[in-house]
This record gives structure tokens, C-alpha cells and sequence, in this order.
């Protein structure tokens, strides 16, 4: 790999020569401007706004605008003469845990490597060291033009460096947090406890770029005059109101799903509410299954089962009554009959002895 930077890491009185290496590569696609109707290249041109007249590289210097839009011309000597002891030098200035340090001021990656044979020994003591210590070195460098903060850490047998950001360049976070209170339940973090177990860890090296690939075939596609694969629009979910119980419990199902588990956990993880709203769902079952009937329709039903219960009653006791009027009738009708039968005994006697 090529060095972007030669200097020397002091560390105490100690001096390690080394070179500065990139330890990152940008793979995106990148696109050039044409001019539509032809086709044609669209390029910047560097023109002077005094003369209008296109200038050269070699022409080119630098320049400090001040409030008024005058302009104070800084050359490369004035940068030269200044005091910059990190020119050539990564300077290390402390040794700290490495959570000390905000991930916010990460910048750009790169590896260190011995300058030559000399190095190796002075470079193998740092790394042990940095290994022994479970620390980071802070570092002070300069790369083009301007100083830096940076980070030294060890990667496998390698001395490698981030870029860190200086303190007063990261903004505060202020109006970015939600203003509205929100109450998160035990329920919820349960649901979310349970999606982070379950999408578990990943091998970063399986990971790639979506993106880019659909655009390489794209590219490939119209270069053979052929269209374009169809490929399923993403979803987006921007804008809706989502059920976060929900959301959560499909996430957690469709998770177990895609590692080959039982999804059935996921659903007795729904059923497992927090005790405060048990209750509550407990009493809308309830409400759903069991729907009171209209008093309307109640009425004809009562009365008809009253109307049925009274009618046997009522026939029973006309038959009873019934009964009882006719054995009164035939009592009525023997008792005349014996009374007749004595007076006709009674007159016949009379005339007899007459």
C-alpha cells in the first residue's frame, strides 16, 4: 500500500520511524455530469471573476476572506515559517481507556507501519505496551496542512490510528431529543430485550452493499442495451403511525422466522403484558365476546315466557273448578231425587189409610 504521509511517532524520548497508510477505501459509484442533449462531458473551469479568463493549477494559491470580502493572500512559505513541532511528528500526549474517548469524534482510518528495520523494535515495544495497558495513545499530528487529533490503537499486530475530531468541532445536541414526555413500559423494553436476543450477533463480513450492487447491474444492464432488472421497491415506513407493540412483536416473529427458530415465543411474549394493563385487556375480551341485548328486545321475550308460564296455571285451576261444578250438580241432582221419593212415599201412605 502506498504512504500518504512519512514521519516519525515520539513517544517520550523514544523516536519510531513510520509511514502513514490508508486504512479505508471508498467503493461507492461515482457519476459524471453530461450535458443531456448530447451527451457530452459538462466540466468546472477555474476562471478568474477580475479578467474572466481560465487559470491554471500553477496559478492558484490561497487566500483568507475576511467580514468586509477583502481577500489576505496566505503562501506556502508564510505556512512553512510557522511554529507546527507535529509537522513530521506524531506526537503522543496520553494514555487513556479507550471508552473515554466519544465515538462522535471519529474520523478518518489509518495504519501505521515501521519505517525500515531500525523501526521494528521501538514499534513492537509501543503495540505490547498499548496491549499490556488496554489503552489508547492520544496523539497530536499534522497532515495536509493543518493539525490533527488522533487516536492510536493496536489491530491484531498493527499499530493503527483514527482521526479524531477536535472537542470544540462537535455541536451540541441541542433540539434534537424528543420534547413531548414519553413513558416506555416494562412490557415494551421486554419486547425490545427480546429482539435484540434474538437478531443476536452478526459477522460483519456478510454484510454488503445493497445499494451498489443494484446499481452495477443497472449500469451493466444498459451497457448490453438490455433494461434494467425489476427489483421489489423498499418499503418505507416514514410518515405512519405504528402500534409499537406490534411492531415489535413482528419484529421479534419475523426475526426467529429468518434464523430458523419457533416463532411461537414471539406470541407468548405478546400475551405477557405488563400487570398494570392486564386488566384492562382482560375487560375488552369481555366487552367483545358478551354484547348486551337492546331492552327492546328483551321485553317480548319476557312477556312470552311469563305468558307460558301462567297459561298452564291458568287452565289448570279452570279444570279445577270445572270439576268442582259438576260433582256440585250431581250432588245437587241425587239429593232432589231422594226428596221426591219421600214424598211420594208419604202420599201414597195417606191415601191407603184414607
Amino acid at each position: 500500500m502506498r504512504s500518504i504521509w512519512n514521519g516519525a511517532i515520539s513517544f517520550g524520548l523514544v523516536s519510531i520511524p513510520i509511514k502513514l497508510v490508508n486504512a479505508t477505501e471508498n467503493h461507492s459509484i461515482s457519476f459524471r455530469q453530461i450535458h443531456r442533449t448530447d451527451g457530452g462531458r459538462v466540466r468546472y473551469r477555474k476562471v478568474c471573476e477580475l479578467d474572466e479568463q481560465e487559470v491554471t493549477s500553477a496559478e492558484i494559491g490561497k487566500g483568507y476572506e475576511e467580514a468586509d470580502g477583502s481577500i489576505i493572500e496566505i503562501t506556502d512559505a508564510d505556512l512553512a515559517a510557522l511554529p507546527l513541532p507535529t509537522a513530521k511528528t506524531i506526537e503522543i500526549v496520553a494514555f487513556v481507556p479507550a471508552a473515554s474517548i466519544d465515538p462522535l469524534q471519529m474520523d478518518a482510518a489509518y495504519y501505521l507501519s515501521a519505517s525500515g528495520v531500525p523501526a521494528a523494535k521501538p514499534y513492537t515495544l509501543l503495540r505490547e505496551a498499548l496491549k499490556r495497558s488496554n489503552k489508547v495513545a492520544i496523539a497530536k499530528f499534522a497532515l495536509r496542512g493543518r493539525e490533527r487529533l488522533g487516536m492510536l490503537r493496536v489491530l491484531d499486530d498493527v499499530i493503527a490510528m483514527h482521526g479524531l475530531l477536535w472537542p470544540d468541532e462537535i455541536r451540541a445536541p441541542e433540539g434534537v431529543a424528543p420534547e413531548t414526555d414519553v413513558t416506555v413500559r416494562d412490557a415494551e423494553l421486554d419486547l425490545a430485550d427480546a429482539l435484540m436476543d434474538t437478531l443476536g450477533a452478526v459477522d460483519l463480513d456478510s454484510l454488503h452493499d445493497d445499494y451498489r450492487e443494484a446499481v452495477e447491474e443497472m449500469i451493466a444492464a444498459k451497457a448490453d442495451g438490455e433494461p434494467a432488472p425489476e427489483r421489489e421497491p423498499a418499503e418505507s415506513g416514514g410518515g405512519r403511525v405504528i402500534d409499537l407493540m406490534a411492531a415489535l412483536e413482528s419484529s421479534v416473529r419475523a426475526a426467529k422466522e429468518a434464523r430458523g427458530e419457533d416463532a411461537g415465543g414471539a406470541e407468548s411474549t405478546e400475551n405477557a403484558e405488563n400487570a398494570e394493563d392486564a386488566e384492562d385487556a382482560e375487560d375488552a375480551e369481555v366487552t367483545q365476546l358478551r354484547r348486551k341485548r337492546s331492552p327492546a328486545k328483551k321485553a317480548p321475550a319476557k312477556k312470552a315466557a311469563k305468558a307460558a308460564k301462567s297459561t298452564p296455571k291458568s287452565t289448570a285451576k279452570k279444570t279445577s273448578s270445572a270439576k268442582s261444578a259438576d260433582r256440585t250438580t250431581s250432588t245437587n241432582k241425587r239429593a232432589a231425587k231422594k226428596t221426591t221419593a219421600k214424598k211420594t212415599a208419604s202420599s201414597s201412605g195417606k191415601r191407603a189409610s184414607a
